[in-house]
């Protein structure tokens, strides 16, 4: 009896991480908050993939955040700078995506950057952004840097990362998981 308890608690200590690996929706905003003062920072790196690959054709999804992009461009206060969606496989060890948006001129984009996602008891998230200001003949003349991690996001919950003039909205749930119903304030009454 004692050696099934044992078991039972072992297996329940390794499950989170055991059951973790599976395919994931990833959706992301890339905000300027506009009442912050940019901050420029050093220009983009040259190998500003740091060796991910690029977000391909195939594992992009149409966004789901639609209503929350409206919302912020319908104030002074934001702009979305960048808005995907895509399918990504994730388990306990770091997978990180290259992406770019805008016309790419030698090697770099208007926006660029990594994400790196890791699955386990919560999500742990890396991000790492450049917004670039190239000149005619693609040279980086001016660069904004967003760098922010999180290692207790929780999945398919929408969560805000604050790096002052930008900012990371993001949302990564399981493809194929269940939505829980929405409690309405009568329900919560009863």
């Amino acid at each position: 009896m004692r050696a099934i308890r044992c078991l039972t608690l072992l297996l329940t200590l390794c499950a989170p991480t055991a059951f973790a690996d599976g395919l994931y929706q990833v959706e992301m905003l890339l905000v300027r908050q506009n009442d912050v003062p940019a901050v420029t920072s050093q220009f983009a790196p040259e190998d500003w993939r740091a060796g991910a690959p690029r977000l391909s054709k195939e594992a992009e999804r149409p966004p789901v955040l639609t209503d929350e992009a409206t919302r912020l461009e319908a104030t002074p206060s934001y702009t979305v700078l960048l808005h995907k969606a895509w399918q990504q496989q994730l388990d306990s060890e770091p997978s990180s995506i290259a992406l770019g948006a805008g016309e790419e001129q030698f090697g770099h984009f208007p926006i660029e950057g990594n994400l790196s996602l890791a699955d386990g008891r919560f999500i742990a998230v890396q991000a790492s952004f450049w917004v670039n200001q190239l000149d005619g003949n693609g040279n980086v003349l001016r660069s904004e840097h967003f760098q922010q991690s999180n290692r207790n996001m929780k999945s398919g919950q929408l969560t805000f990362l604050d790096g002052g003039h930008l900012a990371l909205l993001l949302k990564v749930a399981p493809v194929g998981a269940r939505k829980l119903p929405e409690m309405t304030p009568e329900m919560m009454e009863q």
